[in-house]
């Protein structure tokens, strides 16, 4: 549906967009102050704030990546269930300069985030630290972390970049059509975010634990990023659908579409993570099998599952309704849980990395709210930027 066929039809973002984008900074202020009083008072507290603050970053980049890869599938296939969540999406992918500047702060955690980064003569464990003696002369380098990280962004924010400067054009009279270089960018532009993140999780979380591989692991993350996104956009749609244009444009086959991505990431998700836990409980290796030893025991086996029968056995019962799927109002609920399940998913994978017992501590809740609240600012600013649905 176009512009060109309801003419009537102002596609402007309502005025509800830019009251949550102030009330988004003014929380993100406000647990970003909170966050760094606990940082000063707590005992360990600079060591919990970083911990925190990888978690609540991989969160938030995750649904602007993930946004980004969605953008670039609709691009490719087409169809209506892209174009209403067309600009939320980009609204997403055009957060990755903010995150950018957001990543900043791990530069200054490395040494208390990463053993590989610390003085090797501080490593007790003699097989470890002959290991690292390896792969820090090769690969894992502060150096070369951080290169690597400009790289990453470089290449998202150049993709983000054609993708929203094209997006734009075709607000104007007599635009251009840019169907041909959206496609052409959006065939490359999935690969390259496939090997990006893939390398970006091993960097950045893989790596909390330097005794530990899988090869699958890049696509579990990259998976969880895409469905938190989808979960996102089913959100943020549903707080649209009470306005003009989205009440007069997202129809019940849209949203149905919606569900069905929904169901087809969270299956997704599960069948990498069990083969992931099959190929390691079958192969019985010792630099394999420590990451579930880790996160079996101690208290962590019981978020193992939570996230196993909660955030995939239950809301894949649910997905299974059609009439479910179609209903906005009852799916943007479990959009919502999707989207805890899928920050307890990622508390699971890096928590245990400094905890051998289940430890929830106060910034592991204060820090991501403060980086979602800046980031939800930016979010709804770029969305109150452009109209809500692309002429």
């Amino acid at each position: 549906m176009s512009a060109t066929a309801t003419p009537h039809l102002d596609l402007t973002a309502p005025e509800v967009v830019k009251k949550i984008s102030q009330r988004s900074l003014v929380i993100g202020v406000a647990f970003a102050l909170i966050a760094i009083v606990l940082a000063f008072t707590r005992p360990n507290g600079f060591n919990e704030f970083f911990r925190a603050y990888l978690l609540g970053f991989m969160c938030w980049l995750g649904v602007a990546l993930g946004s980004m890869a969605i953008l670039m599938i609709r691009h490719l296939t087409g169809g209506g269930w892209g174009t209403v969540i067309r600009r939320i999406l980009g609204a997403a992918m055009r957060t990755l300069p903010l995150l950018f500047v957001l990543f900043i702060p791990i530069f200054f955690g490395i040494h208390r985030l990463y053993i590989w980064a610390q003085p090797l003569g501080n490593i007790q464990d003699k097989h470890l630290r002959e290991h690292l003696e390896q792969i820090t002369q090769t690969y894992l380098t502060v150096k070369g972390f951080i290169i690597r990280a400009v790289f990453y962004f470089a290449v998202w924010n150049l993709i983000s970049f054609l993708l929203s400067k094209w997006s734009k054009q075709t607000d104007r009279p007599n635009a251009p059509d840019n169907v041909g270089r959206f496609r052409a960018v959006s065939g490359p532009g999935l690969i390259l975010y496939g090997f990006t993140i893939s390398f970006a999780a091993i960097d950045w979380i893989m790596s909390l634990d330097p005794s530990w591989v899988s090869t699958i692991f890049g696509l579990i993350i990259l998976i969880g990023e895409v469905l938190s996104a989808m979960c996102f956009a089913v959100v943020v749609e549903r707080i649209l659908f009470n306005y003009k244009p989205m009440s007069e444009m997202l129809r019940p086959d849209f949203v149905h579409d919606h569900g069905k991505w929904m169901l087809a990431f969270i299956m997704v998700w599960a069948y990498f993570n069990f083969s992931q836990w099959l190929i390691i409980w079958a192969g019985n290796l010792p630099s394999e099998i420590t990451f579930y030893l880790t996160r079996i025991n101690g208290g962590w086996g019981s978020i193992g599952l939570i996230l196993a029968l909660l955030g995939f056995v239950v809301p894949f019962a649910m997905l299974l309704s059609r009439p479910f799927k179609r209903d906005i109002r009852r799916l943007v609920w479990l959009a919502v849980w999707l989207l805890l399940m899928r920050y307890l998913d990622l508390f699971w994978i890096i928590e245990p990395n400094f905890s051998k017992s289940l430890t929830v501590t106060l910034a592991d809740i204060v820090v991501p709210i403060a980086i979602g609240g800046i980031w939800l600012w930016y979010f709804f600013r770029n969305l109150a930027s452009l109209p809500l649905l692309p002429a």
